[in-house]
């Protein structure tokens, strides 16, 4: 069961939508409307709108779009119930207690005391750690150079050498075997029962971006294997989609985040005043690490090893960033191997100097290309050459390929290649048809390229704008156009709802938008209430809307007509009557007044 719709709208009414995007978004006025960067796609241009009178924000650059509950869910990657509760805190709302299902209320009680379960370990192995029992890794902290402060802003703690500590500290909680084994925090089998999964290790709490604790990574102390342990995949910790440090490094006033290799890459960065890194736990870059990144910053500069490995690791992370839309910079820490040991041996104001030295990611790439020719020789240039083509093919921007080719002339001027040179090599490639031709288009996960609209379904959109911008044009439309001819099954549950809230006094497009939880549900209506089209003078408006007004009544019979009965001779004769009041209202359109104000 859901809270109530009332409790639903009084939370959102006492969250004004410019006061909160305000917190995350530096917001211009222009005339009635709010303009700013777009928080979920890069850009830099404004194109993200916020508008008071409808409680609606929407980016004509990406399609995001919707109410307050919508902008906190995506940009917070909250769930609703989270956002509700977000909201409701800010506005000093006490919210309801209410009766889930069984299941439901199952779930939620499981997840709940898993996090329980995790808070208690984290705190424990933090005790553990100011214990004789962990002087070693104690030790081990302090020459690593990480302060007391630091210890405890990341909660670090140690695992006793006995492997049934925590166990019997949480069975002492009265938790039961069957929840702790969910936990992920302990290993069972049939010589040793259950019995903890990290001992001996230095732990590292990880923390949602809620810093709420949903896993851990264990440093073994001295030779044991691993050398780096992460708690298992539970119904709190996806690692694909969870960084290390995010909690932290989200309320970074830095315009970008840097994404390292392990925990104590981020803790020394972090120590070192460097608060918007975070790692991976453990695992390759994903696709749900760059969604999750996307939605606190437009830009990523990699500071991974410097090794085979931190390079492999780059060149694999660099396309998933930028199928996300985010822009990406690779680190140069050379001559030293990672961020610890660099900001030890040169301090924070040469870190920082590399930081602002870093290389654009395509031409990274490309000089990491370079790598794998002879280019002494003429066949090794000519071959390499052919590969930077290859890759200047996976652009799909022209401009932007016009630059990059630009970018490796004068990079690679002393070996006798001209712009003209590598412009007519891509060209040759792409005429072929090779299969680096077959990547301009950026790859999609799953989605479909975005259709045009057609013109009915243009005019459908206008129409519903036009209907939530100026409420006094009701009267004049419910005269032509009922919710029934809106022809796409969205536009007509919206414009269902419209004519409802019209019938009951209040068009209110955000409180409409309550009733949509499907993301790309959210952004369709959203569009909806955003349809534009450039109108000056009373005779244009009136030109527009006529044509909308007979569009929209045009296609509906065209449906009707489609799963018509010939043998309903009623039915047959209302179409005709249809068709001929259409033609009439076409022939006298001019009658079709319309004031938008």
């Amino acid at each position: 069961m859901r809270y109530s719709d009332d409790i639903i709208e009084e939370v959102r009414m006492k969250n004004d939508i410019v006061d909160v995007v305000s917190q995350y978004v530096k917001l211009n006025r222009r005339g009635n409307t709010y303009f700013g960067l777009c928080p979920f796609h890069n850009e830099k241009t404004p194109s993200f709108s916020v508008t008071p009178s409808k409680q609606m924000y929407y980016c004509f650059g990406c399609g995001a779009g919707g109410n307050v509950y919508n902008f906190v869910m995506e940009y917070e990657n909250y769930t609703f119930g989270e956002a509700l509760q977000h909201l409701a805190d800010r506005a000093g709302v006490q919210l309801p207690k209410i009766e889930y299902s069984r299941e439901a209320r199952e779930k939620a009680e499981k997840r709940a005391t898993l996090l329980e379960i995790n808070k208690l370990a984290a705190s424990y192995f933090y005790y553990q750690l100011r214990r004789e029992n962990g002087s070693q890794a104690y030790t081990y902290l302090i020459n690593r150079g990480v302060s007391e402060d630091t210890i405890k802003k990341f909660g670090l703690g140690y695992s006793d050498k006995y492997s049934d500590d925590l166990y019997k500290f949480l069975k002492s909680k009265n938790y039961s075997d069957d929840l702790l084994r969910e936990s992920g925090l302990f290993n069972v089998d049939e010589r040793h029962g259950m019995y903890d999964k990290f001992w001996n290790r230095v732990i590292f709490p990880i923390m949602d971006v809620n810093n709420r604790v949903i896993g851990f990574g264990g440093r073994v102390m001295g030779d044991g294997k691993p050398k780096y342990l992460n708690s298992p995949e539970t119904k709190i910790f996806d690692k694909s989609r969870n960084l290390y440090g995010l909690n932290i490094a989200r309320t970074t006033r830095k315009n970008y985040l840097i994404l390292c290799e392990g925990y104590m890459d981020v803790i020394s960065m972090h120590q070192a005043g460097f608060t918007n890194a975070v790692a991976s736990l453990g695992t390759a870059l994903t696709s749900g690490h760059a969604s999750l990144l996307k939605r606190y910053t437009q830009e990523v500069l990699l500071l991974y090893d410097s090794d085979d490995a931190g390079v492999r690791a780059a060149l694999r992370a660099i396309p998933i960033l930028r199928e996300a839309g985010i822009t990406s910079r690779v680190v140069s820490l050379k001559p030293h191997k990672d961020p610890d040991e660099f900001i030890k041996a040169l301090g924070g104001e040469e870190f920082e100097k590399r930081l602002e030295q870093a290389m654009d990611s395509f031409m990274f790439r490309i000089h990491m290309a370079q790598k794998e020719f002879t280019m002494e020789e003429p066949q090794g240039q000519n071959r390499f050459f052919e590969r930077c083509a290859q890759m200047l093919l996976e652009l799909s921007d022209e401009l932007e390929r016009n630059l990059y080719i630009e970018a490796i002339v004068k990079d690679y001027r002393g070996y006798g290649i001209s712009v003209e040179d590598l412009r007519k090599r891509v060209n040759t490639l792409a005429l072929k048809g090779t299969p680096a031709e077959q990547r301009i288009q950026p790859k999609t996960t799953g989605a479909q390229p975005k259709k045009k609209d057609s013109a009915s379904e243009k005019a459908q959109k206008l129409m519903l704008t036009w209907l939530v911008t100026y409420p006094g044009i009701f009267d004049t439309v419910i005269r032509y156009i009922q919710p029934s001819d809106f022809v796409v099954p969205l536009y007509r549950k919206v414009a269902e709802m419209l004519y409802q809230q019209y019938e009951e006094g209040d068009v209110n497009p955000a409180r409409l938008m309550n009733a949509f939880i499907d993301s790309e549900e959210q952004r369709e209506v959203s569009s909806l209430f955003n349809a534009t089209i450039h109108l000056e003078t009373p005779e244009e408006q009136n030109r527009a809307f006529s044509d909308a007004v007979l569009r929209i009544r045009d296609e509906s019979l065209k449906e009707k007509n489609k799963t018509l009965d010939p043998a309903d001779m009623k039915g047959l004769q209302e179409f005709v009557k249809a068709k001929k009041d259409l033609e009439d209202l076409r022939r006298k359109r001019q009658q079709l007044h319309i004031s938008f104000e």
